[in-house]
């Protein structure tokens, strides 16, 4: 399969399309002639860009998940030796 290059006028149109149409994102790509991954892509990044601290928080809640996980581990370790 190769690879398709659309213009960015193309790309922004279906971003719109597919965030005010109410329907699947899957249904919107398959109506505009586009792989329906290509188009959650594109929603993605735009998504990100019009919040530029979205994509931060979302790594640094992961990561607290993380230490919280860790910390917890940690705990019953250290519960464990006693």
């Amino acid at each position: 399969m190769g690879t398709y290059r659309y213009p960015a006028e193309f790309r922004a149109d279906a971003v719109a399309l597919a965030r005010s149409s109410g329907r699947p994102i899957a249904q919107v790509a398959k109506e505009l002639g586009v792989n329906h991954e290509t188009l959650r892509t594109w929603v993605r990044k735009t998504e990100e860009a019009e919040w530029p601290g979205a994509a931060v928080e979302t790594a640094k809640d992961a990561e607290l998940a993380r230490l919280r996980e860790e910390v917890a581990e940690l705990k019953l370790e250290r519960e464990i030796l006693r």
